[in-house]
């Protein structure tokens, strides 16, 4: 078992062993509980879950399907013109 200290700032370290074993990079950000045997951290999700359904249409396009060689088509040539621009 490891230990560590609160800061003055009230801030806790966790170990590194526990970062990396449970893929914790900084800035993870936490819900605090309270509970009887001490203080428990959940980590919070960085989105909230969604389906296919819940971003469908998000990209605004509104004309005919495109095939896969199409769309290269199309990021080649947008890459052709930003690179054309500097």
């Amino acid at each position: 078992m490891e230990t560590t200290k609160l800061s003055s700032k009230g801030q806790v370290i966790l170990p590194k062993a526990v970062r990396a074993s449970h893929n914790w990079a900084p800035g993870v950000e936490f819900a605090v509980e309270d509970t009887p045997e001490g203080v428990l951290l959940r980590p919070l999700k960085p989105f909230p879950a969604t389906t296919l359904d819940d971003v469908l249409g998000c990209a605004g396009y509104q004309g005919p399907a495109k095939s896969v060689e199409e769309m290269d088509q199309g990021i080649a040539a947008a890459i052709k013109a930003r690179r054309d621009r500097g």
